[in-house]
């Protein structure tokens, strides 16, 4: 499925609201080896700036993504899509929607820890433009493993006033 292909899918991506946490825990539970309990995740967004949003489709919750917002940055604390909805364009949509956030004024970049082992969210968030950018050694908690930061920078569109006269004489042909 190309990348236009996946931006087409059908779904509503939203804020989280409580009546969603079962939903949630359940995508958690399926998709990483050591979940998040309600707990955390009630701790996490209980902070002010932390943001908890779904992707809803045909009124079922397939994807959700936590954030922080940070003064120059969003740093995605937890991200998942159910494992039947993936590779189907979702995970991409939740991405273009906390891209979208971004300004050259205010947050400039994404980060996120990606464990080294889980290479299906490496290459899912190099595809969108992510880059490893350092590596973090006995990272997590559960294991002794190291996790990779990924990072989005923001680059804004330049209009074709700003483009360059060879790149509009090579548009001309």
């Amino acid at each position: 499925m190309s990348s236009d292909q996946k931006l087409d899918v059908h779904v509503h991506i939203r804020w989280m609201i409580r009546r969603d946490m079962l939903e949630v825990l359940n995508i958690e539970a399926q998709s990483f080896e050591f979940p998040w309990c309600e707990g955390d995740f009630i701790r996490c967004l209980r902070q002010r700036n932390c943001i908890g949003m779904v992707a809803e489709q045909d009124d079922q919750v397939v994807g959700f993504m936590v954030y922080e917002l940070n003064k120059t940055r969003l740093h995605v604390l937890n991200f998942a899509v159910a494992p039947d909805c993936r590779r189907s364009g979702v995970g991409s949509r939740m991405l273009a929607k906390l891209i979208g956030k971004l300004s050259s004024q205010r947050r400039t970049r994404i980060v996120l820890e990606v464990r080294e082992t889980n290479l299906h969210a490496q290459l899912f968030f190099r595809e969108n433009g992510f880059r490893a950018v350092t590596v973090l050694r006995n990272y997590y908690e559960d294991t002794p493993e190291d996790a990779y930061t990924m990072q989005y920078r923001y680059r804004p569109e330049k209009s074709p006033a700003e483009q360059s006269p060879d790149h509009i004489a090579r548009l001309a042909g």
